[in-house]
Order: C-alpha cells, then sequence, then structure tokens
C-alpha cells in the first residue's frame, strides 16, 4: 500500500503524490478518526469501489469541519484540483457542469482530503449520460417504530424475489444509513425515463400484493406507516451512494455490498459495518459484488415479463 496518510504532507498512490492538508483533523470526534485514517480507508477498499466509481459523474458530500459541522454536495469540479483528476462536462437546464470522474485510487485519496466523506455516482456512465446501467431501489424504514428494520428486510427479500423472477440480478446492501438499497445491473440500452417507469411499475406492483405493508405513496402523511417503496434515484443527474462509501453518521458507518443470504442474519442493521470494521470483512470473505458487471441484463425482456405478471 505503500505510507500511510499519517505519516506526512503527501502520500504516494498509483505513480501520483497526493499532497495531504491537515491529516490530523478530526472528522468524527466522538470515535478519533481523523481524516488520514479516512483516507487510509479508501485506499484499503479502492480496489472493489473503483469498480462503481470509474467513468462515471461524481457528487462530493464533503465535510469540512467534520460530520457533524457544515456540509455542502459538491457537483462542479473546483479550479484548484489538478489537472490529472478526470473531468466530463455534462448538460443541466440552461448551461453545463464540469464533474469529477474518480478513475483510480488517487483521485479517491484526493478527494478524501478535500472531506469528501461520502462520493455519490451517477447511475449512467460518462459515456452514455442518459442511459442509466443500474437501477436503484431504496428502502428506508417507515417511521421510528423499533421492528422498523425488520420491516425494510422483509420488502427487500419480497423485492429481490420480484426481480429474479423478471429475469434481473438485482444485488443488495446496507446503505449505511437507515435502510437497504438494491441495485440492479442494466445493459445500458434503456433511457432514463423508460427505466425509471419500469421502476416504478415494479414498485406498484409489488406495493398491490401487499397493500398493507407497502405503498409507493411519495407523501408521508398518506403512508400510513406503510414502507415507501422508493424509485425516484432513476432519473437524469441523480445519484445513488457508492458501495463501500462512509456516510457522516456517528462511529463512520460502510454502505456495504452483501451476499443475498446475509439478509437473514439477526444482527443485520443498516449501520452495522463502519470504517474501522469493514477492511477485516473485505479480507476475509472478500467482495460479494464482484463480477457484477456480468449480471446485466436487459429491461426488454423483463417489461415482457412484467406485463404477464401485470
Amino acid at each position: 500500500m505503500g505510507a500511510r496518510a499519517k505519516t506526512g504532507d503527501e502520500v504516494r498512490v498509483g505513480g501520483r503524490s497526493v499532497p495531504l492538508s491537515h491529516p490530523d483533523k478530526e472528522l468524527f470526534p466522538d470515535d478519533g478518526i481523523t481524516k488520514a485514517e479516512l483516507i487510509d480507508y479508501y485506499r484499503t477498499v479502492a480496489r472493489p469501489m473503483l469498480t462503481h466509481l470509474k467513468g462515471r459523474p461524481l457528487m462530493m458530500e464533503r465535510h469540512p469541519d467534520g460530520y457533524k459541522g457544515k456540509s455542502f454536495f459538491h457537483k462542479d469540479v473546483p479550479d484548484y484540483f489538478p489537472d490529472w483528476i478526470h473531468t466530463v462536462r455534462v448538460p443541466k437546464e440552461g448551461g453545463s457542469l464540469t464533474m469529477v470522474v474518480c478513475d483510480g485510487t488517487a483521485t479517491l485519496v484526493y478527494l478524501a482530503n478535500q472531506a469528501c466523506i461520502t462520493p455519490h455516482p451517477w447511475l449512467s456512465p460518462a459515456d452514455c449520460l442518459h442511459c442509466p446501467d443500474r437501477l436503484v431501489f431504496d428502502l428506508d424504514p417507515p417511521g421510528d417504530t423499533s421492528d422498523g428494520f425488520e420491516t425494510v428486510r422483509w420488502a427487500a427479500r419480497q423485492l429481490g424475489d420480484l426481480l429474479t423472477e423478471l429475469g434481473l440480478r438485482p444485488a443488495l446492501m446496507t446503505t449505511g444509513s437507515r435502510g437497504l438499497h438494491l441495485l440492479v445491473p442494466l445493459d445500458r440500452r434503456t433511457d432514463f425515463d423508460t427505466a425509471r417507469h419500469f421502476a416504478r411499475r415494479v414498485a406498484d406492483l409489488l406495493a398491490a400484493r401487499h397493500s398493507d405493508r407497502l405503498t409507493t405513496e411519495p407523501r408521508k402523511n398518506k403512508r400510513r406507516g406503510r414502507l415507501y417503496l422508493d424509485t425516484q434515484r432513476n432519473a437524469y443527474a441523480q445519484t445513488s451512494v457508492a458501495p463501500y462509501a462512509v456516510r457522516a453518521r456517528p462511529h463512520a458507518p460502510v454502505a456495504t455490498p452483501l451476499d443475498w443470504e446475509e439478509l437473514d442474519d439477526p444482527q443485520l442493521g443498516p449501520r452495522k459495518w463502519t470504517l474501522r470494521s469493514l477492511p477485516e470483512r473485505l479480507d476475509k470473505y472478500g467482495d460479494p459484488w464482484k463480477g457484477l458487471g456480468r449480471c446485466r441484463r436487459s429491461l426488454a425482456r423483463a417489461e415482457r415479463r412484467l406485463d404477464d405478471l401485470a
């Protein structure tokens, strides 16, 4: 791995010298987790993490005063970023933005040094911005009930079974925040409107099957304690938390890819793994999402199967 971040004012990564500023700054003061520790964590998980960051625009969630301090979401690339960091120009209403593309460990380390605790990649690659290569279903507990995560766990199983029945290969991860994400790899032959419509139809079908426990109603006051099947991320310029990303929450929890069998673990929770415990898990069990790129599927066939079910 080379020199640790805490040993000086720069670190050598991937043939580049990345300057460090205030490596002893505590970003998670309750646990004494410094910027240097965040940088070392991202170096450790870079290999599996970069498979989900490479080649796509990235929004930076920055916390220069630590996770409890003032934060901001940074979309455009500041002019002081080094020219070796890859970027992409993305159209937006009334103009365009130049956004970071994290294609290597050196960039990941540079972003961590900018107190980017959590990177949020787009659902589409930079070379085909209007064609997502993944769908995301966001499952958060309904309200503050004590059994809220059990409802999330149950909903994830139901949704995963339905997506599999449609011929897709859903993957599962904790968000490091409140719930779970289901990610569905796509073959990049579908535009966002089509993908979003499909995701909503899947959610509507599942909610109709379990109308006492699930809903697609976006207004909280209309949900009546049911879990909301959130498909809103599936749109142009929307982002999703990156697998293996640290979250700005107490104890630095990590968005963690899972094997489906782990859904039955009674100890599973949305913040089970942290910046300090995830590397040991990865070293012991490997990456559950290794080879996920081979699971890309077409929505065309899945839509036909959905028509039959509906």
